[in-house]
């Protein structure tokens, strides 16, 4: 079977790359996002703390995922 080829490599090898950089650029502009939304609304540092921890837990969720992933391949 012919598989497609982006930028040299497979379609596959392309897609598990792009998620992999572009989820992290996304991760961080979330956290960047959260950031500005503690400072303009002056939460103080235990607000912060509290927007970064309630918000955040989704991002640590897929990176958590991510290397769950590994461990278990690795093994």
């Amino acid at each position: 079977m012919n598989t497609p080829m982006i930028l040299g490599l497979t379609e596959p090898e392309f897609a598990e790359l792009c998620l992999k950089f572009l989820l992290s650029g996304l991760i961080a502009y979330m956290v960047f996002i959260i950031w500005r939304l503690a400072t303009e609304s002056r939460a103080g540092r235990y607000g912060a703390f509290w927007l970064f921890f309630a918000l955040g837990l989704g991002m640590f969720g897929f990176i958590a995922k991510e290397l769950v992933i590994k461990m278990l391949s690795s093994q």
